[in-house]
């Protein structure tokens, strides 16, 4: 996935950059609110970290400006903040769910990928089409119970289609969700992407829509 961290505290940001990055995570950083909004409002991502203490305002007042123009992006807060009321001031704002410093970056990484299944309508952990199965917990992938090894662009590709399914993906929504915003490829490096997982899941298993983009398909379908 590929979320966005807002927070001022340089040497947490980098640690949260190192451990979410070991498990596959996609992360950006803003160190303002102001910084964050421009991103939100420009760049696509699956969730956003949010400090509530930001150089430049409340981060729970960013927040609720992005909750009234109808970006709709989950949020997890993250702040040192440890009072009721303070909790409660976020969750007003739009928050989706709230971590309190110090933390555990697993705890950070369990909660933002549960936000992002929930997002997409999944509730169970284990993304099954068919006998594809994606844990979303641990990022393994078995088809008909055999472990499928994945390189970690391969992994971002698969995950994104599978938390989208049965939906057709575009290219330009592959490569806003799976790619950095510096260093997105054109059409052809996902093609390519794209067919080297078909070698690995069976070619009928991502289908090609003309003109639209992706779809992830399972039982008879891939069959």
């Amino acid at each position: 996935m590929k979320v966005l961290l807002v927070e001022d505290d340089r040497a947490l940001a980098e640690a949260l950059e190192e451990a979410l990055g070991d498990a596959g995570v996609l992360l950006e950083t803003a160190t303002t609110g102001g910084e964050a909004d421009f991103l939100v409002r420009t760049e696509a991502y699956d969730a956003v970290i949010l400090d509530l203490g930001l150089p430049d305002g409340d981060g729970s007042r960013w927040l609720a400006q992005w909750r009234e123009d109808a970006i709709d992006t989950p949020v997890l807060v993250l702040t040192a903040r440890t009072r009721w009321a303070d909790k409660a001031a976020g969750f007003s704002a739009g928050a989706d769910d709230y971590v309190t410093k110090p933390f555990e970056t697993a705890e950070v990484l369990f909660r933002l990928r549960a936000l992002v299944r929930r997002s997409h309508g999944h509730a169970h952990p284990v993304l099954r089409l068919g006998e594809l199965a994606f844990d979303t917990h641990s990022g393994s992938v078995t088809l008909a119970g055999r472990p499928v090894s994945l390189t970690a662009q391969e992994s971002r590709l698969l995950a994104y289609l599978a938390h989208a399914a049965p939906r057709v993906v575009s290219r330009s929504e592959l490569a806003e969700h799976v790619y950095d915003r510096d260093h997105e490829p054109d059409s052809n490096v996902i093609d390519v992407q794209i067919s080297r997982l078909r070698r690995k899941l069976g070619a009928a298993r991502i289908q090609t829509h003309r003109g639209q983009g992706y779809r992830l398909a399972g039982g008879d379908e891939a069959s």
